[in-house]
């Protein structure tokens, strides 16, 4: 009998065996699986008078193949490798876009200013006058069609994270339902090898939305979380993360955590690293906000600049001009959180371009101090509105701040976002529609009468912003007398000082007196400005008054042309063209850092793979090797009973 109980426990040991190789190699594909082994051990010895003699064999576990270390290596290279593939395949469509060299904006950039340059060469000419605002209607188009695109994608970032979040709440529900079951499951000595397995394949899985930590809980469960600690899954209890629209922008989706009574706790973008959640946040603070806020910035730029020109110069009908693109309304968001009694309202105008950066700003109320603070978000940088209320609006940046407290005023931590760019593109119009309201003309004009004596001469006259202080505007005709005797210059404009500049030196001199003159020295009086160089004769006169003919002018379209090559942007260090060349530069760099990033990380995971699946996969050729030998054990096993039961009918038949 005992014969007969050592070949039946063989007999089960190798029927174990043999299941459980024939599992492993059903299994040699299926996702997440790790290898399993029959764990076999003796069943102890028991004494005969002579020795111990052995009772036979069984299974003491099915062992499952896993290391902790390579499966959170492989998991955190996956995380990182769908980080970057998310993260590449975003920003290539910004690159293809800004660097098209047919749909991208050099070209309209090109044929705006070749337009201001035909019109200037033939500032009489109807046909180039129309032909310049066709030209800027195409520009003005481009940057809304681009903006478009770029708030398009925006859109897509809203809806991958959305969708992106439900499933990270899908597999945290699983996972705390599965660590439950585990749990008690999970005696001292065995585990649900296929339980575990699953729950490893949706950590793998939930990895690739957003990079985890994993550390184990009690009674085999495991708890999770993301970026510096956030809970996930504690045990067998999930954490739900909801998305929410920004307090102070209704287009761009958060993320937080929503609590039981009903509130919403935003969570800031940086906690979300690794996965596609990590790649697309990254993608949208990164490169699509800059993107949508730098080509704000050359739309905005572009258009202050180029109406604080043209309204210096004279329209077809002789009068000044008006802007040429309608003014560029900075974004205002008003946070949901401000107190319902608040009343204040904030507007912010571009009114530098040089001045202009592509960040945004946050407005916040300090009730204790009662004042407001412009914060700039790409360093930290705080101006405070100084005085508040205001007795004009104050400019921070090339914006001008409009703070406005109403009726109740504003209230403690009260909030606003400015986003002087980030809509700029998209809200760029042309503002004239009339050819002749194009201002080409300058609206002054000088002139030194051929009677002069002397071989004085005065330059083109040119007008800057303080033409337009009223009362500046000439009237009529100033007549400058220069006096040998005292080599002064006299008959300025009355009541208005003149500032005179030789060699980078200015002095100013009081309205209604003798200028000393200077040869070739700047001369600037309420607004307008000119040189006298030369050697004038006693009595030699200038003349400097309004332009009345000038419809064959063209130096203000001169002036409007040169900004083409005027380092406009940047507190006046790059152009329209090398700022956005700059953009596309940077946008195309981060592209190919993705790409090269990408291929880094398939071979980490790659690497990473095969080290986990020298451990935890299953080796076909070994299997098959396991199955013969179980086989073997079997059939062995068998025989042992067989011989066992011959020597039974033996002693039996001794009896007969």
């Amino acid at each position: 009998m005992s014969l007969l109980s050592i070949g039946r426990s063989g007999l089960l040991a190798a029927q174990v065996g043999l299941s459980t190789t024939g599992n492993n190699i059903t299994n040699a594909n299926t996702a997440g699986y790790n290898r399993q082994v029959a764990i076999q051990g003796d069943t102890g010895t028991q004494y005969q008078g002579f020795g111990y003699v052995g009772t036979g064999t069984e299974i003491a576990a099915v062992r499952r193949y896993y290391d902790n270390f390579l499966a959170t290596s492989l998991r955190n290279a996956e995380s990182n490798q769908a980080s970057l593939n998310t993260y590449s395949q975003q920003i290539g469509q910004i690159d293809n876009l800004l660097a098209d060299p047919s749909a991208g904006l050099s070209p309209a950039l090109q044929s705006f200013f070749a337009g201001v340059q035909d019109a200037t060469a033939s500032p009489a000419s109807s046909a180039a006058r129309q032909s310049l605002l066709s030209n800027a209607e195409s520009l003005a188009a481009r940057f809304q069609g681009m903006s478009a695109r770029l708030t398009e994608m925006s859109a897509g970032v809203n809806s991958t994270i959305t969708s992106s979040v439900n499933e990270i709440n899908a597999y945290a529900n699983k996972i705390a339902e599965v660590n439950n079951t585990i749990a008690g499951l999970t005696s001292s000595t065995a585990a649900p090898n296929d339980l575990l397995d699953k729950r490893d394949q949706m950590l793998t899985e939930l990895s690739k939305l957003v990079k985890i930590n994993v550390t184990e809980g009690d009674n085999n469960m495991l708890n999770v979380q993301f970026g510096s600690g956030q809970p996930l899954v504690v045990g067998n209890q999930p954490f739900q993360l909801t998305t929410s629209t920004s307090a102070t922008d209704v287009s761009r989706v958060t993320i937080g955590y929503q609590s039981p009574n009903g509130n919403f706790s935003e969570l800031p973008d940086t906690v979300f690293t690794g996965g596609q959640l990590g790649g697309i946040l990254q993608f949208r603070g990164d490169a699509l906000d800059k993107a949508q806020n730098a080509l704000g910035q050359i739309a905005a730029g572009l258009a202050t600049a180029f109406n604080a020109q043209h309204v210096l110069g004279q329209d077809q009908n002789g009068d000044l001009g008006t802007n040429f693109f309608n003014p560029i309304q900075a974004y205002v968001g008003y946070s949901t959180r401000n107190s319902p009694s608040s009343t204040v309202t904030v507007s912010a105008v571009v009114t530098d371009a040089s001045a202009l950066t592509s960040s945004d700003y946050s407005v916040d109320y300090d009730g204790a101090s009662a004042t407001f603070n412009v914060t700039r978000k790409s360093d930290g940088k705080v101006t405070q509105i100084n005085p508040f209320p205001q007795t004009e609006p104050q400019v921070i940046d090339g914006v001008a701040y409009t703070i406005d407290p109403g009726a109740n005023g504003p209230q403690d931590k009260d909030n606003f976002l400015v986003r002087p760019t980030y809509t700029a593109a998209n809200s760029l119009t042309v503002a004239i529609k009339d050819n002749a309201k194009i201002a080409l003309a300058a609206p002054v004009t000088t002139a030194a009468p051929t009677s002069n004596a002397g071989n004085g001469k005065i330059s083109a006259g040119t007008v800057d912003q303080n033409y337009l202080t009223p009362g500046n505007a000439l009237t009529a005709p100033a007549t400058l007398t220069f006096n040998k005797t005292d080599n002064t210059l006299s008959g300025f404009p009355a009541g208005k000082e003149v500032t005179v500049t030789v060699n980078g030196t200015a002095t100013v001199y009081p309205a209604d007196t003798p200028v000393p003159y200077t040869d070739g020295a700047s001369i600037s009086v309420g607004g307008v400005n000119f040189t006298i160089s030369g050697t004038p004769a006693d009595q030699d006169k200038f003349t400097v008054g309004p332009n009345t003919s000038g419809v064959g002018d063209s130096r203000n379209g001169a002036m409007l042309a040169a900004l083409q090559t005027k380092n406009v942007l940047n507190d006046g260090n790059a152009t329209f063209q090398t700022t956005y060349a700059q953009m596309v530069n940077v946008v195309g760099t981060k592209a190919r850092e993705a790409q090269i990033g990408g291929t880094a990380a398939d071979a980490a995971v790659k690497q990473a793979t095969n080290a986990q699946q020298a451990v935890s996969g299953v080796n076909l050729d070994e299997e098959a090797a396991n199955l013969l030998r179980y086989q073997q054990a079997y059939q062995a096993s068998g025989k042992v009973m067989q011989v066992a039961s011959q020597l039974f009918d033996t002693l039996l038949s001794l009896g007969r």
